[in-house]
């Protein structure tokens, strides 16, 4: 009985850092993601796919979802729910880049 007790314990011990490890590695993952998209904004003002107008508005987006982001950081951990939530504003963000992007409007 005493084994069993002291093998959930140790077990449990040791999840607990991987479990935060896990966190860390979606918070690392949504900030590298949002440096690509800020990238992405940047490379087609050069390039003149994206006028000024649709990458301030594009950037105004980024700003949003990086504000959100630091609220479900607040606590100190991104639930996995909270960074499904900020993975799919990241995938609207992206389309929409894209979109702005190939929209053959003249610059």
């Amino acid at each position: 009985m005493k084994n069993c007790l002291f093998l959930f314990f140790a077990l449990a011990s040791l999840s607990a850092p991987l479990a935060s490890r896990a966190e860390e590695g979606e918070a690392s993952k949504a900030d590298q993601r949002q440096e690509n998209q800020e990238k992405r904004i940047e490379q087609g003002v050069q390039s003149g796919e994206l006028t000024k107008h649709e990458a301030k508005r594009m950037e105004r987006k980024q700003k949003r979802i990086g504000n959100a982001e630091g609220r479900m950081e607040a606590d100190g951990t991104v639930t996995k729910r909270e960074a499904h939530r900020l993975n799919r504003k990241q995938d609207h963000a992206s389309k929409a880049i894209h979109r702005q992007k190939h929209d053959r409007k003249r610059r």
